[in-house]
């Protein structure tokens, strides 16, 4: 399977992201070699293989979430350079 330029200056349009004719080039080979070696992948017989929840033998140690006391939120409020009622006041960062 091969994604053309086409295909990789679609999915970058969607993703508003602009790209010069190397580097749509450089991410259609790139993104080709990837679904190759997926190809491949599933080429593999792992039908004896038990389904594994972590690679390795590491296990998650994160202590349990405990609610604990925390600054009120009229202090909180009261430090903001600006606020509406009781919520803070921030740019608008997505158009």
């Amino acid at each position: 399977m091969s994604i053309d330029k086409a295909a990789v200056s679609h999915i970058a349009k969607l993703a508003h992201i602009e790209l010069n004719d190397t580097e749509l080039t450089k991410f259609s080979t790139q993104l080709t070699d990837i679904l190759n070696y997926i190809d491949k992948l599933k080429e593999l017989d792992v039908k004896e293989v038990a389904p594994l929840v972590h690679a390795g033998e590491l296990h998650n140690i994160s202590r349990d979430d405990k609610p604990a006391p925390s600054i009120s939120k009229e202090s909180a409020i009261k430090n903001a350079p600006d606020k509406d009622e009781n919520f803070f006041k921030v740019y608008k960062v997505i158009e």
